[in-house]
């Protein structure tokens, strides 16, 4: 089970660097299906993880990687097709973010301390990962009913479903924004801590 787990991970990684060139070549059904596979396997690795008790160091990498792979490599797609400031700022801070974090655990690595994933069910960090898949599934969505319709054959149910889908998008990703940086707070909180025990 450790094995299928870790392989889970490693296929998040895969179909991190696969929807680059999907969204590139206009693929975005492809797109989307890539993405939400690989959001199915986040979800399901852990279940598995924490359901037969077969959590490994190694796992643990490979789900951080595949997790920050999938959602940053996307989000930089989306930022450069888009364009617009109210997608691009978020999706800045919330990389900036991601390194900030980053650059807190190699510290704390290097004093030979772990600063670990909350394990709470509803931490900030998840409720953060789970606005910022939701965002981007609305946003593919988005892009992959564009591809099938035209002027002349989009319907009005079709004009209502995308403007949801643009406004679900837009709101999303600020409270993923919102969510990522009280995370951010949080683990500055703890690394501050961790800080003192180095000190004394």
């Amino acid at each position: 089970m450790k094995t299928f787990v870790n392989l889970l991970s490693a296929f998040r990684i895969c179909v991190a660097f696969l929807i680059i060139p999907t969204l590139m070549m206009q693929w975005y059904w492809v797109s989307l299906v890539l993405f939400i596979l690989g959001a199915v396997s986040d979800w399901l690795d852990g279940f598995l993880a924490r359901k037969f008790n077969c959590c490994t160091k190694l796992g643990g990498v490979l789900d951080h990687i595949g997790d920050k792979l999938l959602v940053v490599n996307t989000f930089i797609m989306l930022a450069l097709m888009m364009r617009f400031w109210f997608i691009i700022i978020p999706v800045i801070l919330m990389i900036a973010r991601e390194l900030y974090i980053s650059g807190l655990r190699e510290f704390l690595g290097t004093q030979k301390i772990e600063m670990p994933v909350p394990k709470n069910r509803f931490s900030m960090g998840k409720i953060k990962t789970t606005l910022q898949m939701v965002t981007i599934i609305a946003f593919l969505s988005l892009f992959a009913i564009s591809s099938v319709v035209t002027p002349d054959t989009i319907s009005a149910n079709t004009l209502i479903v995308m403007n949801i889908l643009s406004q679900m998008g837009i709101i999303f990703i600020w409270f993923a924004l919102v969510a990522s940086l009280w995370s951010a707070t949080q683990y500055t909180f703890t690394f501050l801590e961790k800080i003192k025990k180095i000190k004394k």
